[in-house]
């Protein structure tokens, strides 16, 4: 079974090929002359929330970072190096932060079980649990509460963007640069844009604000 599951993923592949290419004869020599996509995707690794699919993007539209719950942890150099190739060489002009609604992770968050290493990862999840703990508490039904903080979840990586000098120095050098904060409904498919946009500093608190030209 496990051996018909592998031999699959390669049929796949192959179908995938001829179908690109029966649609473009030159699809995969333009993909290989370079990417400039227009958009970094930061989302979780869930399975179920592929970030081309979900958008509707082609290859090399997407330029795309996963972890478990959508962090942005600040001292995670995988995520800064994605960030940093994304703004730095390959210009993004969007960063979408897109979390899901049934995400594990801010589920886990929302407990006191012993998860194992990913536990480590999970206090990250339970400070923004900390900085809302009074609007979460405040709601009675646990559905609606986990959507909340889900959300919630969102905005603080979305904020947490703006405050790396990546981002700031971007910004300070007058580009173009919108970050955007996303959840999916894994039910239902559409994408609920939770109005948190920043496109400058100054939408930071001022001790997060950083001064490039002094």
């Amino acid at each position: 079974m496990e051996k018909k599951f592998y031999n699959q993923l390669l049929e796949n592949n192959k179908a995938w090929v001829k179908s690109k290419i029966d649609q473009d004869p030159n699809f995969f020599k333009k993909l290989a002359e370079g990417q400039q996509p227009p958009l970094l995707w930061i989302g979780c690794a869930d399975s179920r929330v592929p970030a081309n699919e979900i958008i509707g993007a082609q290859p090399g539209e997407v330029f795309v970072h996963r972890n478990i719950a959508n962090m942005v942890v600040h001292s995670d150099m995988n995520m800064l190096s994605v960030l940093d190739y994304a703004v730095n060489a390959l210009k993004v002009r969007h960063i979408i932060v897109c979390g899901h609604y049934g995400c594990g992770g801010v589920k886990a968050a929302m407990g006191n079980f012993n998860n194992g290493l990913v536990d480590n990862w999970i206090r990250h999840i339970k400070d923004v649990y900390r900085l809302h703990k009074a609007e979460l508490d405040a709601i009675t039904d646990e559905e609606t509460k986990f959507n909340k903080f889900v959300e919630l979840n969102v905005v603080e990586q979305v904020y947490d963007l703006a405050k790396t000098n990546i981002v700031q120095n971007a910004w300070n050098n007058n580009q173009t640069l919108h970050i955007h904060g996303w959840v999916y409904g894994v039910g239902s498919g559409v994408v609920k844009d939770l109005g948190v946009n920043i496109s400058n500093e100054k939408e930071l608190d001022e001790v997060y604000q950083i001064l490039f030209n002094q």
